[in-house]
């Protein structure tokens, strides 16, 4: 933490202050914001409570992913409305597409 100070005086003294630090050995740190995740792969977490609450220090390889905004459309919500408004794949498809895979949207679109 300060360079030149022993590690084991540096304990000592975050715990005569009420500071408790644990590292926490994790594979991954995942941070979601709306439009974008930020991914840290390898990453060094420390967990430390001091006055009540508790704070997170992370390092290591950081990479920023887009999120998608279309819909996320499976093969169950594809059969369901292709049955309740007798249509084919494409047209059921396209009808969850277009009401973001609301099931029960896309069922009344087509049957208007």
């Amino acid at each position: 933490m300060f360079p030149g100070m022993n590690p084991r005086k540096m304990a000592q003294a975050m715990k005569r202050m009420g500071i408790a630090q644990e590292e926490i050995d994790a594979n991954e740190v995942i941070i979601k914001c709306p439009d974008k995740e930020i991914v840290i792969t390898e990453p060094s977490v420390a967990k430390i409570k001091a006055m009540g609450q508790e704070q997170f220090t992370i390092s290591g390889n950081v990479n920023e992913r887009e999120l998608s905004t279309e819909p996320e459309i499976n093969e169950e919500d594809i059969k369901t409305v292709m049955e309740q408004a007798n249509v084919d794949e494409e047209k059921a498809r396209e009808a969850l597409k277009n009401a973001k895979g609301d099931l029960a949207k896309a069922i009344m679109d087509i049957q208007k």
